[in-house]
C-alpha cells in the first residue's frame, strides 16, 4: 500500500508498509543500530531481539489484521517501521489493554516527514481495521515524536513517569 498525504508545509513522501519478512529483522538491526535513534529505547538491541520483534508481528497480523509494518520509501529501501500492537500485558505500567501506535526510523530518513506519513497510513489501516480509538506512548523529552502525534491530532490524555524514572505521555486518537 503506498500512502501520499499532504500537510501545510510540504507534501509528505510516498510510503510503502508491509508485514515484516525475518530479512527485515536484519534491516531493522541496521537502521536502529545508532544511539540517537535509541535513545529513548534502551539503547541499540541485538539482531536476535528484531528476530522475536518482527516474528510477533507476525502474529499480531494473522491474529488481529495489523502489527507493527515494515515502512518502505518510494524505492523500497526499509527506513523503519510504523503500525500498531496491543500494549503488552506483561508491563506493569502504562496502558495495558489498549492499542498502541507507533513509528521509528533510521537516522538517515528523520526530518524528510516519514514519520508524519507512515503514522497517517497507520491510522488508516487501523481504523479500516475496525479500531475505534490508540493510543502512543512517548517519551517526553522525544520532541520529535510529541510533533508527529500532533500533526496525527493526538491529545494529551495523561503524564506519567516510567519504571525507570523518566517522564513519558500517553496521547489518545478517537478514530
Amino acid at each position: 500500500m503506498t500512502s501520499t498525504t499532504t500537510s501545510p508545509s510540504r507534501p509528505l513522501p510516498a510510503v510503502r508498509l508491509r508485514v515484516p519478512t525475518d530479512e527485515d529483522a536484519h534491516a531493522w538491526h541496521r537502521v536502529f543500530d545508532d544511539p540517537d535513534v535509541m535513545e529513548f529505547h534502551g539503547g541499540p538491541a541485538e539482531l536476535s531481539v528484531y528476530d522475536e520483534f518482527t516474528a510477533r508481528q507476525r502474529l499480531h497480523d494473522a491474529r488481529l489484521g495489523f502489527c507493527l509494518w515494515t515502512l518502505l520509501d518510494d524505492d523500497g529501501e526499509v527506513v523503519g517501521f510504523t503500525g500498531a500492537q496491543p500494549w503488552p500485558e506483561e508491563k506493569a505500567w502504562g496502558p495495558v489493554g489498549e492499542i498502541e501506535i507507533g513509528w521509528r526510523l533510521g537516522r538517515a530518513h528523520w526530518g524528510r516527514g516519514y514519520a508524519t506519513a507512515a503514522a497517517t497510513a497507520t491510522v488508516e489501516r487501523v481504523r479500516a481495521a475496525g479500531l475505534t480509538r490508540v493510543c502512543a506512548m512517548i517519551d517526553a523529552r522525544n520532541a520529535r515524536s510529541v510533533a508527529v502525534a500532533e500533526r496525527l491530532g493526538m491529545r494529551l490524555a495523561e503524564e506519567v513517569r516510567t519504571p525507570g524514572g523518566n517522564p513519558a505521555r500517553r496521547y489518545v486518537l478517537d478514530l
